[in-house]
């Protein structure tokens, strides 16, 4: 938001925060009487906006937004409305686990003068996002909530009563005097249903963390104007009037009891407002990467740089990244997530995580300039559902190309409903600029965080100038690169649509074909139990490639396999699970593996857990990757042959997948992966069900997991879940990579980062990469 291209600080922005930015940056209210009524509209009241559920064969906690029922889900109850967390339990086939919050008022509020600077921030933002997900059929699968109105306690949770005061008193403005009190902010305007609309923002993502938080739904997003991240203390800044997501945190904290929030703020602006909110306080771990290019662009302030990293006990707990050019895509934003984010995430350990969903940093948007696809935001919130138990709550901040936006609210959606994201396009490999401002946010924060430190060390940068002889050049409105830009994005967007129609979402989406299904197997009401095998001459055909697989039980197992494989190779089915006699698992691994290359798989990722080895006569081709965890020692042979020993401890074994699986898996780009958990693969349920998970994303949702018959029905019921789309168990306590498994890790990617770029976490001395 703010200034279109980079440029001097103007008057109302330098570099150093003026003394009155400075003053606007006090405490938030504390304790008193009236933080006290947060949440409350009198003594023994539930919630505002939150009604008592009546509904006597409801579990919800009692307290709990009410909607409108669904048609069709309360036949003969004579009620017009039910309980969320009832709607969550329905076996009508009703059930949510997503939630949108929206209001039509959101959109009242608009510009009545001239400003170049501020008519990007239009009401158009919330009804292209609307209308799109509605075409799309996302909305009817979604738990609507009408947003509420924030209460003025709830708002003086970071918010001074002075300033609410002052925006209370909009309302019967004229508007010149409008105009003149807009012009003492920052790219600001203000309309006489401002206040209103503010606050239905603000209520909005409260009722999104109480449904949330209470198991109505798992997750959801609040579609909502104006956005809030630059809203500070006491001033509205950048089209932002109060801070939604910083009220939320607070909110969670005071009324929920929580203790740590990760908030995630992919706007392309720096939310300066929630980093001067939360700078001192540990609980709130907040991220922001933005465009910066060397403090030239808005807000133009030096604490947006990387080492920029919180205050007193808050140390740590602010993590900026800046972008020092515009053109970041995919491969930059997803190692973004990887090397920086996600292991301080894990962590960090958030019992809930706010997203500051800003797609003014998807491609075609003028503001940002950036390349980033849409369906990279679905890549980006699998990524955190793994985080929080799943429990994430996506708030929308800035967002300016109305294409760009309404696609990438959805492709955000489709990922909290549970879809499959669609494979990224273009080439995995990060422009050197990403790659040095990683550096620069790894050195800064590596003394605050284990998780950096047991990754091997990186040589500490001044951020803010380094590499200013490549800083992009300003791209003028209506100029040439403009015009090849905006090429560039129509051509993207349409693609994606392109995309959707050939890969619809299957109406199968995770099947589990065992040979003896378990009475203790507790399965999601929408996974398959498959029954059928392949034919018998199909499999007795595979099964002559192995002595071992002609015994009837491996024989029975092969036939469910290939039939399986096939449903997911057809596009019949996204997901799958199955099981095979021990004996014959390194024998079925290499049927499907053949099987897969032979039928339709362009690119095969092969993620052998334990006592598996590679088959002798695989071609070594660049059509198979395998990667072998619990091998002996860590070894690469090639490219496409990697081998490392299964880290002992939590942190460890994060590492390894955020270091080295992932990045590998996503630079492959594979049309399907197989993880195949063999003898003695030594991992354990949450575990087994973090790697699946994560390997969702690298090839659109088409993971084939490959079981021992001795495996525990609730490992199966695990898997089959997160395949599903659902959040994997915590892991536990985070606990130090040993030595040698660090040594391992900085060994193997020191031995492929050549060839994966996405491995790397640093830019090459003198190297000029992509961009």
């Amino acid at each position: 938001m703010g200034q279109h291209s980079p440029g001097p600080p103007g008057p109302q922005a330098s570099r150093q925060p003026s003394s009155r930015q400075a003053a606007l940056r006090g405490g938030v209210l504390g304790a008193g009487s009236e933080s006290e009524e947060v949440g409350k509209s009198g003594p023994g009241s539930p919630p505002v906006g939150l009604l008592p559920c009546l509904d006597s064969a409801c579990s919800c906690p009692g307290s709990l937004p009410v909607v409108p029922a669904p048609g069709g889900c309360k036949e003969g109850t004579g009620s017009a409305f039910t309980c969320p967390a009832r709607v969550a339990q329905s076996d009508h086939g009703c059930a949510m686990r997503t939630a949108l919050v929206y209001h039509e008022d959101m959109t009242a509020a608009q510009l009545l003068w001239e400003d170049p600077e501020c008519e990007i921030e239009r009401p158009e933002r919330l009804t292209a996002a609307l209308e799109r997900l509605r075409q799309w059929g996302l909305e009817q699968r979604c738990l609507q909530l009408a947003a509420r109105e924030a209460s003025e306690a709830e708002l003086g949770l970071v918010h001074s009563p002075e300033y609410v005061s002052l925006l209370r008193g909009t309302q019967t403005l004229s508007t010149r005097e409008l105009q003149a009190l807009s012009g003492q902010y920052d790219a600001v305007y203000f309309h006489p249903s401002t206040f209103h609309c503010a606050r239905l923002a603000v209520g909005a993502a409260l009722q999104l963390v109480d449904a949330v938080l209470t198991g109505a739904v798992h997750n959801g997003l609040a579609l909502v104007r104006p956005p809030g991240h630059h809203s500070q203390r006491a001033a509205a800044n950048g089209f932002c009037v109060f801070n939604n997501v910083a009220i939320a945190a607070k909110y969670a904290k005071q009324r929920h009891g929580l203790h740590r929030i990760l908030i995630v703020d992919w706007d392309v602006h720096h939310g300066q407002g929630i980093q001067y909110i939360f700078e001192d306080d540990p609980s709130v771990l907040y991220f922001s990467w933005h465009r910066y290019e060397h403090g030239h662009f808005w807000p133009y302030l030096r604490e947006s740089d990387a080492d920029a990293v919180g205050q007193g006990q808050g140390r740590g707990f602010t993590v900026n990244l800046p972008w020092n050019q515009v053109g970041m895509g995919n491969a930059d934003y997803v190692a973004a997530f990887l090397h920086v984010l996600l292991p301080v995430a894990f962590e960090f350990d958030p019992e809930l995580v706010l997203i500051s969903a800003g797609f003014d940093s998807a491609i075609g948007d003028p503001e940002g300039q950036m390349r980033a696809t849409p369906e990279c935001f679905s890549h980006l919130t699998q990524l955190l559902q793994v985080l929080a138990g799943g429990r994430v709550c996506a708030v929308l901040e800035g967002g300016y190309h109305l294409e760009s936006l309404s696609q990438s609210v959805c492709m955000v959606v489709k990922a909290l409903l549970g879809d499959p994201a669609l494979p990224l396009s273009g080439p995995m490999e990060p422009h050197h600029s990403a790659l040095e401002s990683i550096q620069s946010v790894r050195a800064a924060q590596t003394p605050h965080w284990k998780s950096l430190r047991q990754q091997g060390s990186t040589p500490i940068l001044n951020p803010s100038t380094y590499s200013l002889e490549r800083r992009a050049s300003p791209v003028s409105p209506g100029g040439p690169k403009f015009k090849a830009a905006e090429a560039q994005a129509s051509a993207a967007l349409s693609s994606l649509l392109d995309q959707l129609h050939l890969n619809p979402t299957l109406p199968v989406r995770t099947a589990v074909a065992l040979t003896a299904l378990d009475a203790a197997l507790v399965l999601p009401a929408d996974v398959l139990r498959q029954e059928g095998s392949a034919p018998q001459e199909e499999t007795r055909a595979w099964a002559r490639l192995h002595e071992a697989l002609a015994q009837d039980k491996a024989l029975t197992a092969l036939g469910k396999v290939l039939h399986l494989l096939n449903g997911i190779l057809d596009g019949q089915v996204s997901s799958g699970i199955a099981a095979t006699p021990e004996p014959a698992a390194a024998p079925t691994l290499d049927v499907v593996i053949r099987r897969s290359l032979s039928h339709g798989a362009r690119r095969l990722l092969c993620v052998a857990v334990g006592q598996l080895d590679r088959p002798a006569d695989l071609a070594d081709d660049g059509r198979n990757l395998w990667l072998n965890i619990r091998g002996k020692e860590a070894a690469a042979p090639s490219m496409f042959q990697v081998s490392v020993p299964l880290p002992g401890t939590t942190g460890g074994f994060v590492s390894c997948v955020l270091a080295l699986v992932l990045p590998l898996a996503y630079g492959f780009q594979p049309d399907l992966v197989l993880v195949a958990l063999g003898p003695a693969h030594g991992l354990q349920a949450p575990q087994a069900a973090l790697l699946a998970s994560l390997l969702r994303g690298p090839a659109g949702g088409r993971v084939l997991v490959l079981l021992e018959q001795g495996s525990t029905s609730q490992l199966a019921g695990i898997l089959a879940r997160v395949l599903q789309g659902e959040a994997p168990p915590g892991l536990g306590p985070f606990s130090m990579a040993s030595p040698e498994d660090t040594q391992a890790l900085i060994y193997l990617r020191g031995q492929l980062e050549a060839e994966w770029k996405m491995l790397q976490v640093a830019g090459e001395a003198g190297g000029h990469g992509p961009g």
